[in-house]
């Protein structure tokens, strides 16, 4: 419906970008604009203006307070000026880049700022000097919005994320990051992506990439969604004081009012003039004021029509649940004391298609599922969605559950063992969890499926880098159920489908192409289902139910089929031309399978390393395996061990270091923290992981944030401080005197921590450097790889210098330790050695220097001190 007459606008300011807030009493309007002032109009008066002049040039955020407003602007200063004096008071801060955005508390009391800059700054109105910074986000800062406590504060970042704060303590801490909800958006962009805190203070809403308003709760579960049909993206909204209208305006020049209830359309104005780019309701009347990138400001009065205006004069509403946070989730199920479900009637129904109970597969979460959550998907497909999950849902993976009890491997006690091989899993998938699922979780992006009834799914993939790649998503009527994601392309395969006689398949879609039609799929021969998929820069690999191992080229080819000799297949990892496939093998003495791994390199057809062993401990599962962003691989066990191969290019060389073991992190040590790590990827020496709090197994909804650790080699417990306390006792032995026993104990203690950091890292950088270099030998090596295996050479030998140190400090009689030290270092050029010398002269060792010394003059001529039977 469409406005009956055109609303005059009134003078604002020159053409170009405006802006406008009420004070908190309604009685003043304040505008800026691109031009040096500003006007403050009185509510209900046909008078002139009053301007304000001396005021920054290109003027791009304004918030109001009783007596005060503060302006930011393109040249980095936010200015407060008094209502009282109409005069500048003062200069609260200043960016080196321009102002995006202004938030005020609603006490008035701070000032948040969003600017280009990727700090964002909240400064205290009343005393500049204090200023919070917050420093999470990694890119521009495009809107701010505080709560209606004043304690939390949203940050929409261009980035595409919400980053959450908290700041109710003296430090300001991120509470959440929220992604997947806003659009990443440049910092200028005339479109929003700003947070709209409801006036119940339960929940804010947001523009999606999609058009829409979607709903979160303060819990951080999505609620209902407002889907505006607007053409182009929104550019401003607001809801109205008491939360039961919203207001929303687009770049198709159209504005619209919503019934927060219903979400229904109450209004709509589509002969806007220009591209509204600020809204604000009145906080007592029936008026919606708003600006325009024309320099013009329209004061809408009875802007909500007759029929619906008693929904201004109502109490505050509450937020459009889905269901409401503080009446708990529907469908919960509690589980007693003796282990046993109990599930509320609607819980028990049976599935359709498939013989399993849904009791049997649900956790007891899964109320997050069933709360029609799929209105937070994007139809621009046009193909609809079902409101809510009906029970007819998806079989669970409980193979992906190795933590699962129906997962874990048994024994039995009659006359023979039953083998219990290890169950198959695709890596960065997670289980069903009502009518949602992740198909792939890697460091290119993220792809997850939403179950729509019986008849089809709807897949998204979205990517991290969204400059380099735009997310899409589709309807999905063979209901793909495994996925790989990489820089070049999406990799599919579904289950065959008895019910339409539908033979398994495998679909790929690049991302770009130089010619129009470049995705293809291929089926499987009939009863052959996909057990694992892989995906490389060069090549597609398929392991399936017929133990066959399939390579296809990136476009359909296919260039191998053989059967796998370690069988029943569990997955399977791909990097450029290396491909790495893992079975079950021998049955051990407990009845479960080993677990072989083979590596070859498709290009060349060359084998690497043919039915290895996966080193696991008895007990534990694979939980993930793939390669690092180097090239190596590794694997994630039930454990929490992270493993790396080494020498995987020689035959019968290979063997399994660990890198990490999670269970031994700083963070875990002190107790109290119940969380584990789900595996997501290696580069740049750390492990990329999410990690998950209490007995969480699975990453959910929305989606969570990315952890990352450095490498940390099991080489010592908790314990072995104490051990290096007595490994340094002989040193400093006059500090009981000097100090008291308490100075002594004290510097041994720190003594022995830097033994132990020393130790560790001679320990971490050899064994990467030993990756590196089999990498090197093995393939064209370049200039940058080149320079770091030289730069971890002289971390060893750097390390090993300052081990040396601590050694001659201990006392003579560490001379022994002291030359193993010594022999250590690789020294290319004798400089470590003629170091090595110094260092022991300086704490008066001759005996050590003299056999330093005779170990340079054995190396200067090809000899090593462990070469005496060359003699």
């Amino acid at each position: 419906m469409a406005s009956g007459q055109r609303i005059r606008s009134r003078p604002a300011h020159t053409p170009g970008s405006t802006y406008l807030a009420y004070t908190p009493n309604g009685k003043q309007l304040i505008t800026v604009g691109v031009d040096n002032f500003c006007r403050i109009f009185t509510t209900g008066s046909t008078d002139e203006p009053v301007t304000v002049d001396d005021c920054q040039e290109n003027n791009t955020a304004i918030v109001a307070g009783n007596g005060f407003f503060i302006a930011g602007s393109e040249d980095g200063t936010v200015c407060k000026y008094s209502l009282e004096t109409n005069k500048l008071d003062e200069i609260l801060v200043r960016t080196s880049l321009p102002v995006r955005d202004v938030a005020l508390s609603p006490d008035g009391n701070w000032v948040a700022v969003a600017s280009d800059e990727i700090v964002v700054k909240v400064v205290n109105t009343k005393d500049m000097t204090q200023v919070q910074y917050l420093r999470e986000q990694g890119r521009a800062v495009k809107h701010v919005a505080f709560d209606l406590s004043g304690s939390r504060l949203a940050v929409s970042c261009t980035d595409g994320n919400i980053y959450m704060y908290s700041l109710s303590s003296e430090e300001p801490n991120m509470i959440k990051k929220v992604g997947g909800l806003i659009k990443s958006l440049e910092s200028d962009a005339e479109a929003s992506a700003k947070v709209l805190w409801h006036p119940d203070g339960r929940a804010f809403g947001a523009p999606t990439a999609g058009r829409d308003i979607q709903v979160m709760s303060s819990d951080w579960e999505l609620q209902r969604a407002f889907k505006t049909g607007h053409s182009g993206d929104i550019t401003a909204a607001a809801w109205s004081p008491n939360g039961g209208l919203l207001a929303t305006t687009s770049s198709d020049l159209s504005l619209c009012l919503w019934d927060t209830k219903t979400q229904e359309l109450v209004k709509k104005l589509d002969d806007l003039k220009a591209t509204v780019l600020a809204m604000a309701w009145h906080p007592a009347e029936n008026i919606l004021s708003y600006t325009n990138n024309d320099g013009e400001l329209f004061i809408h009065t009875d802007i909500v029509p007759a029929e619906h205006v008693a929904l201004l004069a109502k109490p505050v509403q509450p937020a459009p649940f889905l269901h409401d946070p503080s009446e708990g989730s529907i469908g919960n199920a509690t589980k007693p004391q003796n282990g046993a479900r109990i599930d509320l009637p609607e819980r028990r129904h049976r599935r359709a298609r498939t013989p399993d109970s849904l009791d049997d597969i649900l956790g007891p979460d899964d109320a997050l599922s069933e709360d029609g959550l799929d209105d937070f998907v994007v139809d621009d497909d046009g193909a609809g969605y079902a409101p809510a999950i009906n029970g007819n849902g998806k079989r669970t993976n409980d193979h992906l559950n190795i933590h699962s009890p129906s997962g874990k491997r048994r024994t039995y006690t009659s006359s023979y063992l039953r083998p219990q091989p290890h169950e198959a899993f695709q890596p960065g998938s997670t289980p069903w969890r009502g009518n949602r699922r992740y198909l792939c979780l890697n460091l290119t992006g993220f792809v997850w499926t939403v179950s729509q009834e019986s008849t089809h799914n709807t897949v998204t993939v979205e990517f991290y880098d969204r400059e380099f790649h735009r997310d899409f998503h589709f309807t999905d009527p063979f209901q793909y159920d495994k996925a790989c994601l990489n820089e070049h392309g999406t990799l599919f395969s579904c289950p065959p489908s008895k019910e339409n006689n539908q033979p398994a398949m495998i679909y790929y879609r690049p991302h770009e192409t130089w010619t129009t039609r470049a995705d293809w799929r291929t089926s499987l021969p009939k009863g052959e289902s996909v057990t694992a998929l892989a995906l490389s820069d060069s090549y597609i690999v398929a392991l399936t139910s017929s133990i066959y191992v399939r390579v296809y080229t990136l476009y359909g080819i296919p260039l191998r089929v053989y059967r796998q000799k370690a069988s029943p297949a569990v997955t399977c990892a791909a990097w450029r031309d290396y491909v790495l496939t893992i079975g079950n093998g021998p049955v051990s003495s407990d009845g479960t399978c080993t677990l072989l791994y083979t590596i070859e390199n498709v290009k060349r057809d060359e084998l690497f390393q043919t039915e290895d062993i996966v080193a696991l401990t008895p007990g534990s599962t694979l939980s993930s395996v793939f390669f690092s962003a180097e090239g190596d691989p590794y694997i994630y066990d039930s454990t929490g061990v992270l493993l790396t191969l080494l020498h995987w290019r020689t035959p019968g060389q290979a063997r399994w270091v660990p890198l990490l073991d999670t269970a031994l992190l700083p963070r875990l040590a002190a107790g109290g923290k119940q969380e584990s790590y789900w595996p997501v990827a290696v580069a740049n020496h750390r492990f990329h992981c999410i990690i998950l709090k209490g007995q969480e197994k699975h990453p959910y909804f929305p989606r969570p944030i990315l952890s990352e650790f450095d490498f940390q080699m099991p080489i010592t417990g908790p314990k072995d401080a104490e051990d290096g306390e007595r490994d340094v006792d002989a040193m400093d032995e006059d500090s009981d005197d000097e100090e008291g026993g308490g100075g002594s104990s004290r510097k041994k203690k720190e003594a022995g921590d830097e033994v132990t950091a020393l130790e560790h890292t001679h320990i971490l950088t050899s064994t990467l450097h030993t990756q590196l270099l089999s990498t090197l030998s093995h393939t064209r090596p370049t200039q940058t790889q080149k320079a770091a295996l030289a730069q971890l050479e002289v971390t060893i030998d750097r390390t090993l210098l300052q081990m040396l140190g601590l050694e001659c400090l201990a006392g003579e009689d560490r001379g022994m330790k002291a030359f193993e030290i010594v022999k250590l270092m690789r020294d290319s050029n004798g400089k470590m050695l003629d170091l090595a010398m110094k260092v022991a002269t300086r704490y008066g060792r001759e005996v050590l220097r003299e056999k330093i010394a005779e170990l340079a003059e054995r190396r200067a001529v090809g000899l090593d001190a462990g070469d005496e039977e060359l003699e």
